[in-house]
């Protein structure tokens, strides 16, 4: 293990336009139920309102240490970024990562638009660091933060609960129960059982459960299970819409730690966490007024942007450019 916290690291962010024509276009040509494509949930996954521009903007101002932040999506590129000789003055260690260059050898699953393969081919990032931190496009820092809020002696720090599998909880047996008396056969994919059977995969009686925070990872980790277990790695990336056979690869990364005593856990989740906007402006205001006053805060995760009334979105990202700009 290093000893040092002088290694390098950068930042992955993964992101899509779902606002964007010839984005849904090729959804369409791909999706069975075409009318699903307006559904809420699927809307929450795909749509945006630029917030990614404050993801990149948070390392930038709060994680000194980054050295290069890759955006992975797929032929698109963010509208700060559009201006390539301003973003090239602007944003030099900040480079663009089409989906084609990840799933070389694997192009036959391309278009996909599912989080869930590509997360799993973010080690294949050309020169992309032993040590990286991966950003949802709703991640952002909060506060300064050091290499060793992410690493320690080299190590992942895990900011994550153990819980125990669905199957062993009585309300989620019962809810299994009835689902099976009433003929319910549908199964779909959920985040929790995403990040149970990256832990089934390795024989682990419990789980961790990860909040929404950037997750430190190891490329090597993650690239010598794959080089072990191909057929794992092809089946999870073969979908391109969300499955419930898929997991969570930076789920099964950080498992890989836990089995080899490789990391460090912590509890506290240094998070302040948006996941509707149904309350009062006034409770917002005071929610990322704790930003400010503890320095402990260092991350903040905005869910659902898209989905926030046009008053309380407008002070939101007024929030965001006074914060980041």
């Amino acid at each position: 293990m290093t000893t040092k916290e002088d290694f390098i690291i950068d930042a992955v962010i993964t992101w899509v336009d779902g606002n964007d024509p010839k984005h849904r276009q090729k959804v369409e040509r791909y999706i069975e139920d075409k009318n699903s494509l307006n559904s809420k949930s699927v809307r929450m996954r795909y749509d945006q309102v630029n917030e990614i521009e404050f993801t990149v903007k948070s390392i930038l101002k709060y994680a000194k240490f980054v050295r290069n932040i890759f955006i992975v999506t797929d032929n698109q590129i963010p509208s700060f970024l559009e201006d390539i000789e301003t973003a090239q003055q602007k944003y030099p260690n900040v480079f663009i990562i089409d989906h084609k260059t990840i799933f070389k050898g694997f192009h036959h699953y391309l278009p996909t638009f599912n989080s869930l393969s590509i997360e799993s081919l973010l080690y294949k990032i050309p020169n992309i660091s032993e040590h990286f931190l991966y950003f949802n496009d709703d991640f952002f820092l909060a506060n300064k933060s050091k290499s060793t809020d992410f690493f320690m002696q080299g190590a992942p720090v895990l900011r994550a609960t153990w819980k125990r599998y669905h199957e062993n909880i009585w309300h989620k047996k019962l809810k299994s129960f009835f689902k099976k008396i009433t003929n319910n056969k549908k199964v779909t994919y959920s985040h929790s059982k995403g990040f149970q059977k990256a832990a089934k995969l390795l024989n682990f009686k419990k789980y961790i459960f990860f909040d929404h925070n950037p997750t430190p990872l190891r490329k090597s980790v993650i690239e010598s299970y794959f080089e072990r277990n191909p057929t794992v790695l092809e089946e999870n990336i073969k979908h391109r819409f969300r499955h419930p056979n898929q997991f969570v690869c930076h789920s099964l990364s950080n498992h890989l730690e836990i089995k080899n005593d490789t990391f460090t856990l912590k509890k506290d989740n240094q998070l302040v966490y948006f996941q509707s906007y149904k309350k009062p402006l006034l409770w917002i205001e005071l929610k990322l007024a704790t930003i400010k006053k503890d320095k402990n805060k260092l991350f903040l995760c905005m869910q659902s942007l898209d989905q926030c009334p046009e008053k309380k979105l407008k002070y939101i990202k007024d929030w965001l450019h006074k914060k980041y700009d």
